[in-house]
This record gives C-alpha cells, sequence and structure tokens, in this order.
C-alpha cells in the first residue's frame, strides 16, 4: 500500500471562500438566506470530519484526480501548501450537507486518504 500524503491544513478559511460560498449557496437559496447563512459560517468553530463522511452526507460524486481543479489541489497537498477548510451548511429538509466550498480540496484529499480528517467550519 502506497504511504499517505500528510496533508496540513490552515487554520481557518480564507476570505475569498466566503465570497464563492455565498455563490454557490445561491443555486440553491434567496440572497437573504445565503448572506444569513454565510454569517453563520463565518462565526462557525472549526469541526473535523472525515472525507469519506462528508462525502456519504453531501450525496456527491467523486471527481477524478484528471479534474484541473482536483490535480491543482493535489500539488498543493504534495508539495506540502496547507489547504483551506471546508465550509458545509446543513440541508435537513432533505437530510444532507451542502459543500459551499472546497469540493474540488475534498476530492483530492480522498484520492490521497479516504479517511484523513478534513477541518471544516458548519452552519
Amino acid at each position: 500500500m502506497p504511504k499517505k500524503l500528510k496533508i496540513k491544513w490552515l487554520g481557518k478559511p480564507e476570505p475569498h471562500d466566503y465570497p464563492a460560498a455565498f455563490s454557490y449557496l445561491s443555486l440553491h437559496y434567496d440572497a437573504g438566506t445565503c448572506a444569513a447563512l454565510v454569517k453563520r459560517l463565518k462565526k462557525a468553530p472549526i469541526s473535523s470530519f472525515k472525507s469519506k463522511d462528508i462525502f456519504r452526507a453531501s450525496r456527491l460524486s467523486l471527481l477524478g484526480v484528471s479534474n484541473s481543479h482536483v490535480e491543482a489541489d493535489l500539488r498543493k497537498i504534495r508539495r506540502k501548501t496547507r489547504l483551506a477548510p471546508l465550509l458545509l451548511v446543513r440541508d435537513p429538509a432533505n437530510g444532507r450537507v451542502i459543500i459551499a466550498d472546497g469540493y474540488h480540496r475534498l476530492c483530492a484529499v480522498y484520492a490521497c486518504d479516504e479517511d484523513a480528517v478534513i477541518p471544516c467550519q458548519i452552519a
């Protein structure tokens, strides 16, 4: 079995992650709801979840390592560049978690180690 790569994380999301989350969430919710969710995300403490559990909760498919964004995040992991935590939103009405920001990072991490623990802010 190949050696698992050590994944390094930033202590908090990057400032541009929140507008990206708002943009994605606006496909699901109205602007007022998105603004409230992003405000909650910014205040949320960092939690940690295994990559495989985030996938299961989100019900999303895994992107392949040939995806350009996943490839870029895999290069960051190999160079030991710190990745930003994911931004997640609980969607109890649909029984899932929305990955508001960080889907490509999640796919890259999963490709390295499906049991990897990923820091997240969750609202």
